[in-house]
């Protein structure tokens, strides 16, 4: 999942900085009162070893004891208000990097819930979560500390440095001159390792969508013993990560032994020049021990400016990786105005559809479903039935061109999607619960419920009888993913939670293929009798499910091969009446042999 062009770091900077630049500010100015009064400090110890210490320039009225005291008490006030100013400029940076931060995850959040089915397909739910947590705190930590402190140093280098030129230029230039060196190297370093930073961003991403695929398949994993394999698999996604950081890990022990090389050497220098020019008597004692200070106020900071220069790479590639999201396009917002009853004739007129240019799924297809009727959909694997739900209930958008499918007349493609998905039901062949209670997750879809309208929903769906055998009932804890229910449990906890939505549109995409013939056939009459006005289209592969509907079409390679309703498609030649006799000496053979399928 790569950003396919450049993207302007400093505009996703300010979008989220909004609101949070008074607290930026506050930071900024609060590091300028605590830089300058740590810069008061050298000064006072250098008037005190120049003028008090040698009983010259000692203010009037005021022996030593009292001068020495008075200049420790101004040492201690400017300790005190740099403490208090410190104290203020984190204030202000936890409260505008948190704001930063949650403003990020808010909108990355909101903007993900709105973007097309199509993009979650396409993209590992890892690297998005990935991105979305640790892309992020790298972000934050950039913005919201680490250019304040850029900001804060290059106010003490011009300061301190300013200080120092007044006292001895020399010693100055000879000081400054190794700072292009340190903050160019890393430059230099920064330039360098950039796509090393990429890399491992990547293999991280990679192997958290290794570790979420394993936890939310560990049933599949049990069941076929496949432990060893996911084992060898994680293995190698983590020794390729591993491997990264230890490269990385190595060229940065190289960048910071050649940095402390050079800020030695510029400490050495400076110490060096100090003695010899306070020997010589061209500095005095007081002024070289405030240029040692001053010297080595700034050397640390200089090598964090380098730091900080250098992680600026790993910061431009979380920005890119962050930004790859927030530019993908949200679904198309259609008039929120529109809203028709979906209580007409659905038709599908010349429906044609493609993933990929070269794979097409759809070929013209055309059907209407009267209102209220029951319409089924037989087929082979990827013929297409599923896609044509998908189609209808908008998680694709029908292209330009390639015909139209309406409900009473209006083409989807003007009807709010929201409004449509909401009343289109939709239960898949393998529902996805939520870590909850079944409670809640049969009542998501409505904000207020009574138990007798979940309960009744359970009861249409022919799992109430299952639910009550659980300890705590309806308040059992579903595991991620329904992992605590079988799969028929879950299906028909789905079918209870779809009844909740009263929809007018009812979607079952073979969502009956885990449960006995019986209770296939119980929870078929009871939707028949409470969703009686309901439009209902069944996919399935089994027959004995199909049956009773009003019509069915027999699909194969994206094309219409039969349609018509059970009697009269199983008076024809075909692959309806071939999969029928299949199925149904199947059953007679289960039967004879006695097998017994719960």
């Amino acid at each position: 999942m790569k950003s396919k062009r450049k993207t302007d770091k400093f505009r996703i900077i300010f979008r989220f900085l909004k609101g949070n630049i008074r607290f930026l500010v506050g930071t900024l100015v609060f590091s300028v009162l605590f830089t300058a009064c740590n810069a008061l400090i050298p000064q006072i110890v250098k008037y005190t070893a120049d003028h008090i210490l040698v009983l010259d320039g000692i203010p009037d009225g005021l022996n030593v004891r009292q001068a020495l005291l008075l200049a420790a008490i101004l040492v201690v006030a400017a300790a005190v208000l740099s403490g208090i100013f410190n104290y203020l400029s984190k204030m202000c940076l936890a409260k505008g990097s948190e704001n930063f931060l949650k403003s990020i995850r808010d909108t990355l959040y909101h903007h993900t819930q709105y973007l097309p089915f199509s993009w979650h397909v396409q993209h590992q739910t890892g690297e998005i979560i990935q991105r979305c947590t640790s892309d992020v705190e790298v972000i934050r930590n950039f913005v919201c500390r680490q250019l304040p402190e850029v900001f804060r140093i290059c106010f003490l280098i011009i300061l301190y440095l300013g200080i120092m030129f007044s006292m001895n230029v020399p010693i100055t230039l000879a000081a400054a001159a190794f700072f292009p060196v340190i903050i160019g190297y890393s430059a230099f370093f920064h330039s360098r390792i950039g796509k090393r930073f990429q890399d491992a961003d990547e293999a991280e991403g990679a192997l958290s969508s290794t570790v979420q695929e394993n936890l939310t398949g560990v049933r599949v994993v049990r069941a076929f013993g496949r432990e060893k394999y996911e084992i060898d698999r994680f293995d190698q996604k983590n020794n390729a990560y591993s491997d990264l950081w230890v490269y990385l890990g190595k060229l940065m022990s190289v960048f910071w032994a050649s940095g402390d090389l050079i800020t030695n050497l510029q400490v050495l220098t400076v110490m060096v020049l100090g003695v010899v020019f306070a020997v010589e008597g061209r500095i005095t004692l007081g002024e070289f021990i405030a240029f040692l200070s001053y010297n080595a106020s700034l050397t640390w900071p200089v090598r964090s400016l380098g730091r900080i220069i250098s992680d600026m790479s790993k910061a431009g590639v979380s920005m890119e990786r962050v930004a790859y999201i927030l530019e993908a396009e949200e679904e198309d917002a259609t008039d929120a105005n529109n809203k028709p009853a979906l209580t007409g004739d659905i038709c599908f007129r010349n429906v044609s559809f493609a993933y990929s240019l070269d794979h097409p799924i759809l070929k013209n297809i055309n059907f209407t479903i009267p209102a209220g009727s029951t319409f089924a959909i037989l087929g082979t694997t990827g013929s297409g039935k599923s896609t044509m739900v998908h189609l209808l209930n908008r998680l694709y958008d029908l292209p330009e061109g390639c015909g139209s499918i309406t409900i009473g007349g209006t083409d989807i493609r003007d009807i709010d999607r929201q409004y449509l998905r909401q009343n289109i039901g939709m239960v898949l062949q393998e529902p996805f619960l939520f870590s909850r209670t079944i409670r809640e997750n049969i009542g998501i879809t409505k904000e207020q419920l009574l138990d007798e309208e979940i309960r009744h929903a359970a009861e249409i769906a022919c799992v109430d009888e299952s639910i009550l055998h659980f300890t705590d009932g309806y308040d059992t804890i579903v595991g991620e993913r329904g992992v605590t229910l079988s799969g028929g449990q879950k299906q028909r906890v789905a079918i209870a939670r779809m009844l909740m939505k009263q929809a007018p549109v009812l979607v079952f995409d073979d969502s009956l293929s885990a449960v006995d013939t019986e209770t296939d056939n119980k929870i078929r009459k009871e939707l028949k009798k409470e969703m009686e006005k309901a439009t209902v289209i069944m996919i399935s592969h089994r027959i004995t499910s199909l049956m009773q509907a009003d019509c069915i079409i027999v699909m194969d390679k994206g094309e219409i091969q039969q349609m018509g309703t059970h009697d009269q498609l199983i008076q024809q030649d075909g692959p309806y009446k071939d999969i029928y006799e299949i199925q149904m000496n199947s059953d007679i053979r289960l039967m004879e042999g006695g097998a017994v399928c719960e």
